[in-house]
């Protein structure tokens, strides 16, 4: 695993544990060599990027019991992958971010300028 060091240089913050994300499973959006996708970014998901996410292809809305995963609804905190987050903020479809809980390897895909722009007010 990368050091758990969140976009503001300071220790990575839990995501969430209701439902339980990151790409260790773990709460939080720690990455490691294992992680293609960089599931970097912590959002607060909306309506409106779950139809997008859905539109192309990764419906996020429907449990799958099978793999432990319950369906994700509007509010849900989830580690996001940073591409994922990109195209959402060029379709103006960007859920909230969570800069805390933001691994700093999203910056690698995701400007933090652009992190920064779509951050949750009350995270700043």
């Amino acid at each position: 695993m990368e050091p758990s060091l969140n976009v503001l240089g300071e220790d990575l913050q839990l995501c969430s544990t209701r439902p339980m994300t990151g790409f260790y499973r773990n709460g939080c959006c720690d990455t490691g060599p294992q992680d293609r996708g960089s599931h970097t970014v912590c959002v607060i998901l909306t309506d409106e990027f779950l139809a997008m996410s859905r539109y192309l292809g990764n419906d996020l809305t429907t449990p799958r019991p099978e793999f432990g995963f319950p369906g994700l609804k509007a509010g849900d905190r989830w580690c996001l992958c940073a591409s994922r987050f990109l195209q959402a903020a060029q379709e103006f479809a960007a859920p909230k971010v969570v800069l805390a809980s933001t691994h700093q390897r999203a910056m690698d895909i995701v400007p933090l300028e652009l992190l920064k722009r779509h951050a949750e007010t009350s995270t700043l």
